[in-house]
C-alpha cells in the first residue's frame, strides 16, 4: 500500500488532489507548526489582472507576536475584513465565465457562508467535497503526532509536505502539468498547479481524467 503525507490546504492546488487520486492512503500532517504563505490557509486562481492568491486569515494565540508556533490543529480562522465575502467575489469575478462555474457554485459557496472555528476543520470540509464533486474517494487519515521524513528509494510512503509548496516547491517526478482549457489563457497562456476549483470550474466532470 501506497501512503502520501500532506499538509492541510484551503482548496489546494491540482498537484495536492493528484496524490489523493493516486495513492492508496493519505495522511494529512496536523501536529506541524503553521507557516505563513503556504497552501495550508491560501489557494491560487487565474483571474483577469493574472494570478491572485487568496488567504483565510487565522488566529495568533494569545501572548505570541505570530501565529509561527502554534500547532495547525489548533490554529483558529479569524473573521478579519470579510474575507469570505472577498474570496467568494474574487471566484465569481474568476470563474463566472467557465463551462462548469454555474454547475457547481451551489456547492462551493457554503463555504463562504458558513463560519468554521478551526482551520483543519474548515479545509476537510472542503476535501470532503471536492473529492466528493472529482468523483474521487481517498483512504485518508491524519497524523497523532508530527512524523519525521519517512521518504526512502525504495519505500512505499512519500512526504510532500514541503514538495507541494506555495513559494518553494520541490521536484516531483510524479507530477508532469498537462494544459486544460482555462478562462484567461488566451491572455496569459496556461496557468499550471493552480487551485483545484480552477480544474473544477473549467473541466467539470473531466476532472478525474485528468488527475
Amino acid at each position: 500500500m501506497t501512503t502520501a503525507l500532506l499538509q492541510t490546504t484551503y482548496f489546494g492546488p491540482v498537484q495536492w488532489y493528484q496524490k489523493l487520486a493516486r495513492y492508496d492512503h493519505c495522511l494529512i500532517e496536523q501536529y506541524d507548526s503553521y507557516q505563513k504563505q503556504t497552501y495550508r490557509n491560501r489557494c491560487v486562481i487565474a483571474t483577469a489582472n493574472g494570478l491572485q492568491a487568496l488567504t483565510v486569515p487565522v488566529e495568533h494565540a494569545n501572548k505570541q507576536p505570530t501565529a509561527n508556533s502554534q500547532l495547525i490543529k489548533d490554529l483558529r480562522i479569524s473573521d478579519h475584513n470579510q474575507w469570505r465575502r472577498v474570496h467568494w467575489n474574487a471566484l465569481q469575478s474568476a470563474y463566472s465565465e467557465s463551462p462548469f462555474f454555474e454547475y457547481y457554485a451551489d456547492d462551493i459557496r457554503p463555504f463562504f457562508e458558513q463560519r468554521y472555528d478551526y482551520l483543519i476543520d474548515f479545509n476537510e470540509a472542503i476535501r470532503q467535497k471536492m473529492c466528493e464533486l472529482i468523483d474521487i474517494y481517498p483512504k485518508v487519515d491524519y497524523t497523532t503526532e508530527y512524523l519525521p521524513t519517512f521518504n526512502t528509494q525504495h519505500s512505499t510512503q512519500h512526504d510532500f509536505r514541503e514538495v507541494i509548496h506555495a513559494k518553494h516547491p520541490l521536484p516531483d517526478a510524479d507530477f508532469q502539468p498537462r494544459p486544460y482549457w482555462q478562462v484567461f489563457q488566451h491572455r496569459y497562456g496556461f496557468q499550471s498547479n493552480l487551485s483545484i476549483l480552477d480544474l473544477l470550474f473549467c473541466m467539470g466532470p473531466e476532472s478525474i481524467f485528468y488527475l
